[in-house]
């Protein structure tokens, strides 16, 4: 008898211990269950939070871009225009520059004109007539690389034209030679459509992340970065680097090497630029 009694208090023992230990279980699934769903709401909200965030300085950074002055330029019957604020006078993280244009620059000689007279005095119009000179390369080596001399650092000329050579000297049907790469940070061209880009021709650009620096080994002059925007590359932004030298008005472009990298196969054929 007092065997069946031991027998029977040890059952309920463990019976209520595993009671309690199921109550605990079917707790901790409870609260993790309701602690999952607060963190879905919290992070629904942050994300909504950041996207509203985001959302708002891009309006207020279009509203910026809206209201900036415009100038224009004229060489024949070929208009360039520009407006933006990047000068290598001070850093700005709101920074952007644009500039629009109807046509490739013809020759040499209007390339230097435009450089000289109007797009060459901003980082960002000298910035925007890279893709010009890649152009104009591809067209013919002798006017485009003397546009490139002019347009880029002496240091630089050495990196770019090597490159070009390789892009535009490869087969009509290479992959690698790419010979779009120049309208690919033109607004509007992608892979899908071709590269057609939208006209007038438009390069938008953005300050980056990297502050000013000084040349002191080298050289002398205040180097400046900035992004190019470009539907060619998973990667948008193309950082660019202008250099303006003491006494110097026109800026030239200091170091450019993801403007020409592989960007992404052609969808289609080419239609070129005007």
């Amino acid at each position: 008898m007092k065997k069946k009694l031991v027998l029977l208090a040890l059952i309920m023992i463990s019976s209520q211990t595993v009671s309690a230990q199921w109550g605990n279980i079917v707790n901790r699934i409870g609260y993790s269950a309701q602690s999952s769903v607060e963190n879905s709401v919290v992070r629904t909200a942050e994300d909504a939070g950041r996207k509203a965030l985001q959302s708002a300085k891009k309006k207020a950074k279009d509203m910026k871009k809206g209201k900036a002055e415009e100038s224009s330029w004229s060489y024949g019957d070929h208009t360039y225009t520009m407006k933006g604020n990047l000068t290598a006078d001070k850093y700005r993280k709101d920074g952007f520059g644009e500039v629009t244009f109807t046509n490739i620059p013809s020759n040499y000689e209007e390339f230097e004109a435009v450089y000289y007279e109007f797009l060459g005095r901003t980082p960002h119009g000298a910035a925007a007539m890279m893709p010009m000179a890649m152009e104009i390369y591809a067209r013919d080596r002798v006017e485009g690389k003397k546009c490139i001399e002019l347009l880029c650092y002496k240091s630089n000329v050495n990196s770019v034209i090597p490159r070009l050579k390789d892009k535009f000297g490869a087969e009509p049907d290479d992959s690698y030679g790419q010979r779009y790469l120049p309208a690919a940070v033109l607004k509007g061209a992608t892979p899908q459509n071709g590269y057609t880009p939208q006209k007038p021709y438009t390069v938008e650009m953005e300050a980056s992340v990297n502050k000013h620096q000084e040349l002191q080994i080298v050289g002398s002059g205040t180097v400046l970065y900035l992004y190019m925007i470009g539907g060619g590359w998973d990667t948008h932004q193309r950082q660019v680097e202008l250099i303006l030298e003491p006494g110097h008005e026109q800026y030239q472009v200091f170091n450019c090497p993801s403007l020409y990298v592989q960007c992404r196969q052609i969808q289609g054929s080419w239609p070129g630029l005007e």
